[in-house]
């Protein structure tokens, strides 16, 4: 599908939708508890569906209701919901899987799991499914398999797992335990990689200890938020202050819980990006100041640039009165960030410089690559580098300007590409053609038309 987006003023008051990151390592959490989670107001879209069929393949029990608001989730916002009822997932863990001893009834042949466009739910997944001793085959769409997965395999491998793949590392995967233990060094270009063995090295046997020396880490905060869910169930661990070394003892189980996912900082990037980049102003509800995501460093970025982010409890206004003028942001630990940013340099004064963010590079596209591909298509003059991508700002001026047709652009199906192209467009001076724009649908469904984008079959 082609969205074509018209450039006009965004404003108004949004919800963000529930956190991807969150969301998923919920679902793998509970699959893997012993008892019945109940995950309230979770994201539903194409990535977490993924995670929520996986997570049924390796044998949790999901079901769907609607519910009311939980008691726990922001009570300013409670009156924008006025009764309205919210998905809820109560999951029953399968603690069989983690056992040992577990067989599916089709011995021997693999219990097969697609992940569609997810890697999160492809990196996490693996890991958990490495606990049991029945195969399970990974596969996914075709961008999927383009991804490596190849530093992780290795250390399961190390870690006594069976592993079998498609050159480089890609799937189709399949993994079959036991999880023996032992020490891996795993270098992490994305952080998921340690995310998946610190979520379900814990769940080994008693006695078996997994030792992880981690050579260099890119998207720390991820890591961060997966060592809170360890934390907050009193699950230990050894690590050292670089997060260059773990140790953790088997032998402990993950505990089913209750609670609403809170906003996602990642998706709220983008309804912000399109009031700055347009002259409009949002008002983001949902988001929890005080949570663990990284992301949250995009509305710190936005007021160096000349914005306005102020908090008003749970509640975040952004907007701008004056010209957007260029930086330098270090992006190593929030890759995602890349292409809202690099949409609103295009509307800067002067250079914007993204920085020390290689992983950029291993994302459902190279995102640096895409973006100065896109941005060129729009008129924005940008410089690459390995691990850097430089936006030459128009200086207040209309990317697109003298264009009498429609500017064509292509997302890649790459969702935060398709999303920071559409916050770009309401800057041009003409309409912008998306393909893929549908793909914004994987993390933030509803956005296209959010920013009225007519579709093009």
């Amino acid at each position: 599908m082609t969205a074509v987006i018209t450039p006009h003023r965004f404003t108004g008051l949004v919800r963000v939708p529930a956190s991807k990151s969150h969301t998923i390592r919920r679902l793998i959490i509970a699959s893997l508890a012993d008892g019945v989670s109940e995950i309230a107001h979770p994201l539903d879209s194409l990535d977490t569906r993924s995670c929520l069929s996986v997570c049924r393949a390796l044998g949790a029990e999901i079901t769907e209701h609607l519910g009311p608001e939980p008691a726990s989730s922001d009570p300013e916002n409670e009156k924008n919901r006025k009764g309205e009822k919210l998905l809820h997932w109560n999951v029953q863990g399968n603690t069989r899987l983690c056992t040992h001893t577990y067989h599916y009834s089709c011995a021997g042949e693999p219990k097969r799991c697609n992940v569609g466009n997810s890697g999160t739910t492809l990196f996490l997944g693996l890991a958990a499914a490495a606990l049991g001793r029945e195969p399970i085959e990974f596969d996914g769409d075709d961008q999927i398999r383009l991804r490596s997965t190849g530093p992780l395999l290795d250390a399961l491998s190390g870690l006594g797992v069976r592993v079998t793949s498609a050159p480089a590392g890609c799937v189709p995967i399949t993994v079959r335990g036991p999880w023996k233990g032992g020490q891996v060094s795993l270098p992490c270009p994305t952080s998921q990689y340690l995310s998946a063995l610190l979520l379900a090295a814990p769940l080994a046997p008693r006695g078996v200890v997994t030792e992880i020396d981690v050579p260099f880490l890119n998207e720390r905060p991820y890591v961060e938020m997966t060592l809170s869910y360890l934390e907050s169930q009193g699950i230990p661990y050894e690590t050292t202050p670089a997060f260059s070394y773990f140790r953790i003892p088997g032998g402990s189980a993950w505990k089913p819980f209750i609670g609403p996912v809170p906003g996602d900082f990642s998706s709220a990037a983008f309804p912000a990006a399109a009031a700055v980049i347009s002259g409009g102003s949002v008002t983001l509800l949902g988001l929890d100041p005080a949570d663990t995501q990284g992301d949250k460093a995009f509305f710190g970025f936005l007021e160096k640039m000349g914005c306005r982010a102020q908090w008003e409890k749970w509640r975040l206004t952004v907007s701008r009165q004056g010209p957007l003028v260029g930086g330098e942001f270090d992006l190593n630990g929030t890759p995602d960030l890349l292409p809202p940013l690099a949409a609103i340099a295009s509307f800067a004064c002067g250079d914007t410089a993204l920085l020390n963010v290689a992983s950029a590079r291993i994302k459902e596209t190279d995102r640096i690559a895409v973006m100065a591909e896109e941005l060129g298509k729009l008129g924005v003059k940008t410089t690459q580098a390995a691990d850097a991508l430089v936006i030459h700002g128009a200086g207040g001026g209309r990317p697109g300007t003298g264009k009498s047709s429609e500017v064509k652009t292509d997302s890649r199906f790459d969702h935060r590409v398709a999303m920071a192209l559409a916050c770009a467009a309401l800057g041009c001076e003409s309409p912008v053609e998306i393909t893929g724009g549908e793909s914004a649908g994987f993390t933030y469904p509803g956005f296209m038309e959010l920013l009225k984008a007519e579709s093009v079959i």
